[in-house]
C-alpha cells in the first residue's frame, strides 16, 4: 500500500507488508508542519548564521561531509532522526547484517557488507555462516591475480598477460569502472598497475567493442567475463566476439588461458571453453550494483593494482559498514545523507538529485 501525506511524497510502510505508513506517524505530521517553517527561509539568510553552519557537519575516519548548503536547520535533523527512530531504521540496519531477507521482492538477504567482512565475523544467511565462503574465494583470487602479475601465469604463446579486458553490464560493470577510475589518481595504486591497462567492455555496440579492443595484443591479454548466469544476452555476444578475436589469432586451444569468468554457472562457463577451475563465484545475496567488493571488481581490479591495494580496499569498505551499524543517527554519515535525501523528496518536493564530483578521480560516481 501506498499514500501521501499533506506535503509530501508517497511514503512506504513503517515495517513492510501492510503496517501502518511512516507517513501517518506523528513524527512524519511534525515534519510536514516543520516545513512551513523551512518555506518562510532562504539558503543565502540559513548560510550567513555560523553556529548553524558548524552544527551541520559530521566527519568519520577523514571523510567529512558538509551539508550546511542544504535547506534544513539542526531542528530539522532533530526531527528527521527521530523520524528514522519511527521507521525503526536500526532495527532494519540490524536485520540487513544479520542476513535477513529484507529484499521482500525476490525474498533474498541483502549483504554486499559480507564481500568485505573479516575473516573472524559471523554472518549467517539461512542459518550457514557466508564469511569462510567469501574468503575462500578471496583467497582464489589473490592466488590468481599474484600468479597473472608476477608472469607465473602466462598466455598461450608464453608471454605474460599485461591486458585485462573485463567484460559485463551494469552493476558488473559500473562498480568496478568507479573504483578503477579513483584508484587512477592515487600514486601508490598507480604504482602497483606500472606496465598494466584494464579496459571495460559493456555496450553491444561494434564501435565498443572495436575501441575496448583497439591496440591489444591477444598474446599478453586476458579477458574476464561477468555474468551470474553466463546467460546475459549482452554480455554473452560480447564475450562470444571477444573469444573469436582471441581464436582468429591463438587458436581456440588458447581460450582457456586467456580468458576468466565472474560466474556460479560453471557448466555453461565449461560449454564456452574456459576452464571451470577459473570461475570466481559470487551470490545471490550480492545485488548488481553493490558487487564491486566481490569477484565482479576484485578480479578485474586486483590483476590491475594488485590484491593488496585491494585488500586495503575492502578494510576501508568495512570501517564505512562498521560505521553505519553501530554510530548514532546524529554522527551517522549513511544515515544522515539519507535523512536529507528523503527530506528533499518527500518534504520539499525535489524529487532530482544531481551529483557533481569535483574531483576528476570521482568522475564515474554520477553513473
Amino acid at each position: 500500500r501506498r499514500g501521501r501525506a499533506a506535503g509530501a511524497r508517497g511514503a512506504p510502510a513503517v515495517n513492510g507488508g501492510d503496517a501502518a505508513l511512516i507517513s501517518t506517524t506523528p513524527e512524519w505530521a511534525d515534519l510536514v508542519k516543520h516545513k512551513e517553517e523551512i518555506d518562510k527561509t532562504h539558503l543565502r539568510d540559513l548560510i550567513t548564521d555560523a553556529e548553524r553552519c558548524k552544527a551541520l557537519t559530521v566527519e568519520y575516519n577523514g571523510v567529512y561531509c558538509d551539508y550546511a548548503r542544504q535547506r534544513v536547520t539542526p531542528e530539522t535533523m532533530k526531527k528527521l532522526y527521530a523520524l528514522a527512530d519511527a521507521a525503526d531504521l536500526k532495527g532494519k540496519i540490524n536485520a540487513m547484517f544479520s542476513g535477513e531477507h529484507i529484499n521482500s521482492t525476490e525474498d533474498r538477504a541483502v549483504l554486499h557488507v559480507a564481500t568485505r567482512a573479516p575473516k573472524d565475523k559471523v554472518i549467517n544467511v539461512d542459518g550457514k555462516n557466508v564469511v569462510p565462503d567469501v574468503h575462500e574465494v578471496l583467497d582464489k583470487i589473490k592466488d590468481f591475480t599474484d600468479k597473472v602479475r608476477n608472469g607465473e601465469w602466462v598466455g598461450a604463446t608464453g608471454k605474460p598477460l599485461t591486458s585485462v579486458v573485463a567484460v559485463g553490464i551494469g552493476g558488473s560493470f559500473l562498480g568496478p569502472l568507479f573504483v578503477h577510475t579513483s584508484l587512477r589518481t592515487c600514486a601508490e595504486a598507480a604504482e602497483g598497475a606500472r606496465g598494466r591497462q584494464l579496459r571495460f567492455l559493456a555496450n553491444v555496440d561494434p564501435v565498443d567493442v572495436a575501441r575496448s579492443l583497439n591496440g591489444l595484443d591477444p598474446e599478453t591479454t586476458l579477458v574476464v567475463v561477468v555474468s551470474k548466469t553466463f546467460t546475459t544476452a549482452e554480455t554473452m555476444l560480447n564475450a562470444r566476439t571477444v573469444r573469436q578475436w582471441i581464436i582468429a589469432a591463438l587458436g581456440k586451444d588458447a581460450v582457456a588461458k586467456h580468458m576468466v569468468a565472474v560466474s556460479t554457472n560453471l557448466k555453461l562457463v565449461s560449454e564456452f571453453g574456459i576452464d571451470p577451475d577459473n570461475a570466481f563465484a559470487f551470490w545471490d545475496w550480492v545485488g548488481g550494483r553493490y558487487s564491486v567488493c566481490s569477484a565482479v571488481g576484485m578480479l578485474p581490479l586486483s590483476l590491475q593494482y594488485g590484491y593488496d591495494t585491494m585488500s586495503t580496499f575492502l578494510e576501508g569498505a568495512w570501517n564505512v559498514d562498521e560505521h553505519f551499524a553501530t554510530a548514532p543517527f546524529e554522527e551517522n554519515l549513511p544515515v544522515t545523507l539519507g535523512m536529507l535525501s528523503l527530506w528533499n523528496v518527500s518534504f520539499l518536493d525535489c524529487p532530482a538529485r544531481a551529483i557533481l564530483p569535483y574531483t576528476q578521480g570521482g568522475a564515474a560516481a554520477p553513473a
